[in-house]
């Protein structure tokens, strides 16, 4: 057996094993037979709720004792130890990340009356959210919906204190392709053809310069799950292109390329400086053709 000196092992080494270890044994336990799996599970369970007394008991010692304090917020910093006081919970993740985890939870329960809840941002220990569909109502049912969000995020997430539910607006944006159509001449309203509705790649950022004869604009289309929005391709910050701007599906957000401004792609609300917003510019879709309008 070769011997381990002190201070000689590779830290980024043994976190990469550590984890690959960990996703290995969780892909094993998949695939138990479901008497196994229930035992083995157990067992885990049993042997955290040890180490989590444990934990507690040490980061409390540490944390108490001025002489000690130091020491542990090193500790905290070493990536093996802040993934497993993140595991037990000791050591919490930001309140953004916390609070979108905890409304996981509720969500269920809030898309039962045909509600749900976005997280829009985290300031100064508020959580700001715009709640949709059944809950913008003013029926008991979205009261008690509203009071089940304000709830969850109160007691679930330490670093919040309150609960702002942001007013009701339109959703002017990601408009159905195949519910849009015009009857009259667009080029004759500023209006210009992109092309064919089929020809617009669904869950990526299209950047494209559209031409009236009269005015030439370069605009942004957004398409997710096939619903499109069309912006004036120029960030609020510095009015820099967005060319390259990254579309995350998961978040619905749009971060600028040049200094990070991100917006939701579905508004085009700046949700790094509230307040700032991308211009909007309406899209329609008549006969199988994308037209935007790029002059009033």
């Amino acid at each position: 057996m070769t011997a381990v000196v002190p201070g000689s092992v590779d830290t980024g080494a043994e976190f990469e094993e550590l984890a690959r270890r960990v996703d290995d044994a969780v892909t094993a336990l998949g695939g138990l037979d479901p008497a196994s799996r229930a035992i083995a599970e157990e067992v885990k369970a049993a042997v955290e709720a040890v180490h989590r007394a444990g934990l507690v008991t040490i980061v409390r010692r540490l944390r108490e004792d001025p002489a000690t304090r130091a020491a542990l917020y090193e500790l905290v910093d070493d990536p093996v130890v802040h993934l497993l006081l993140s595991i037990h919970e000791i050591v919490r993740p930001d309140p953004l990340t916390h609070a979108n985890r905890v409304l996981v939870a509720v969500r269920p329960q809030l898309q039962s009356h045909g509600g749900d809840v976005t997280l829009v941002r985290v300031e100064d220990g508020t959580a700001y959210v715009r709640l949709e569909g059944a809950c913008n109502g003013c029926s008991m049912s979205s009261v008690t919906l509203r009071q089940l969000v304000e709830a969850a995020l109160i007691e679930g997430v330490p670093a919040i204190t309150a609960v702002e539910v942001l007013p009701n607006e339109p959703t002017p944006a990601l408009i159905p392709v195949e519910s849009l159509r015009i009857g009259r001449d667009p080029a004759a309203d500023g209006w210009a053809r992109l092309g064919p509705a089929a020809d617009v790649a669904d869950g990526v950022l299209t950047p494209a310069q559209l031409d009236t004869g009269r005015a030439t604009v370069d605009v942004i289309i957004v398409s997710i799950d096939h619903r499109l929005a069309a912006y004036r391709n120029e960030c609020a910050h510095e009015a820099l292109p967005l060319d390259n701007a990254i579309l995350d599906l998961g978040t619905g957000t749009l971060t600028c390329p040049w200094h990070g401004f991100c917006y939701d792609a579905a508004s085009g609300e700046c949700l790094s400086a509230p307040g700032a917003q991308l211009e909007q510019l309406p899209l329609r879709v008549d006969r199988g053709d994308v037209w935007v309008r790029v002059q009033t």
